[in-house]
């Protein structure tokens, strides 16, 4: 049986992973050209994707490369107010620990054979078993996997539901090498989660593996064509910074000095999400993984998500190798019920975090009653 899997992120390199440990071969392809060709964000928070990485045979190399203490946590008021703040002892257990997302992407393609993944290979279309890319070339499947992201392609076999935006808009900026270059802002951030909210906008900064800042800048209840709209000139990075600091006006000179300090990488993100609940009729030839399947605000559970997808499709077809069909239901069971209930609570979150109150409800949050 040949199977297809479209997309070197978590959810199908862990799909391939977890066929690999179990004996089965699998191809993915990866309309990238190499897994350097463009960075692959920030931290993430990973909880319940760790027993994917126990079926992968990865765990020990996980904790090798996860930093307990990026579980530490600050929140503030955007006029300085400290509400909370966490820090996490060296002996706690790894239940929550970040990690860098190339990092983990990294430790995936490590540990799968040369050629499971070949790269600069787009989808294009595919049907009748036969997958066609964009390059011209062509292959036949038995199964075909999406893992292609937010903006899935492979999803349209499937279902008509496309990501709609939620009113959330993102401006990313980042110092690089923190530590060195501005190490009063690096012991003011802290060594986790960084969080400040109010006034309808929040800043949040994390350091990354390698030393940089990453700072994102979200506006709440702001349209798709904000970015048009915002007179922030991304074209120009320092101008672009002092649009940031002027839509920050009130909000304590710490938090401006943050932006201040970053470099010239400003990148634009909008937010978008799949219906929450997506389900559809079963198919014996093709499945999705990942934002492909259930796209969920950015709050801490989508590459969770996406790693446990990809492990539990790979063991539901090792322990049915002769009947794919039955794998998949199966496995799309299981992934309804489990990422439809991530998805409400990412929603719920996500809805906290666009409140007037946020900062007072998220500290509720955290220290219930």
């Amino acid at each position: 049986m040949t199977i297809a899997i479209v997309g070197a992120g978590l959810g199908g390199l862990a799909l391939a992973r977890v066929l690999h440990v179990n004996g089965i071969d699998s191809v993915v392809y990866e309309r990238e050209t190499s897994r350097d060709a463009r960075g692959q964000g920030g931290m993430l928070d990973i909880h319940s994707g760790q027993r994917a990485l126990r079926e992968a045979g990865l765990i020990e190399r996980f904790f090798e490369i996860a930093r307990g203490e990026g579980q530490d946590m600050r929140l503030l008021q955007p006029d300085g107010t400290l509400l909370l703040q966490e820090d996490t002892p060296e002996d706690a257990p790894l239940d929550r620990p970040e990690v860098d997302r190339a990092d983990l992407r990294n430790l995936l393609l490590d540990s799968l054979p040369a050629g499971v993944v070949r790269w600069g290979r787009a989808f294009e279309s595919a049907g009748d078993g036969v997958l066609r890319l964009a390059d011209g070339s062509s292959a036949p499947y038995d199964l075909l996997v999406g893992a292609d992201g937010a903006h899935s392609r492979v999803r349209a076999l499937l279902t008509d539901a496309r990501p709609e935006h939620i009113g959330q808009n993102v401006v990313e900026v980042g110092i690089p090498d923190v530590d060195r270059t501005h190490p009063g802002l690096a012991t003011m951030v802290g060594r986790g989660n960084y969080w400040v909210l109010g006034d309808g906008m929040s800043l949040a900064a994390q350091r990354n593996g390698d030393g940089r800042m990453r700072i994102g800048v979200s506006f709440y209840h702001t349209g798709e064509d904000w970015f048009a709209t915002s007179a922030i000139p991304f074209d120009d990075p320092a101008a672009a910074r002092a649009r940031l600091i002027e839509l920050l006006s009130g909000w304590d000179s710490r938090f401006t000095a943050l932006i201040e300090a970053c470099d010239d990488t400003v990148v634009p993100r909008s937010i978008f999400t799949l219906p929450i609940g997506l389900t559809w009729a079963s198919k014996p030839d093709v499945t999705l993984v990942g934002d492909a399947a259930h796209l969920m605000p950015p709050v801490g559970e989508g590459a969770n998500m996406a790693l446990l997808d990809g492990a539990l499709l790979g063991l539901a077809l090792a322990a049915r190798p002769g009947d794919f069909p039955a794998a998949i239901e199966e496995y799309e069971r299981e992934m309804f019920d489990r990422t439809g209930a991530a998805a409400r609570m990412s929603a719920d979150m996500q809805e906290l975090l666009m409140s007037p109150d946020a900062a007072q409800k998220l500290l509720a949050f955290f220290q219930p009653g």
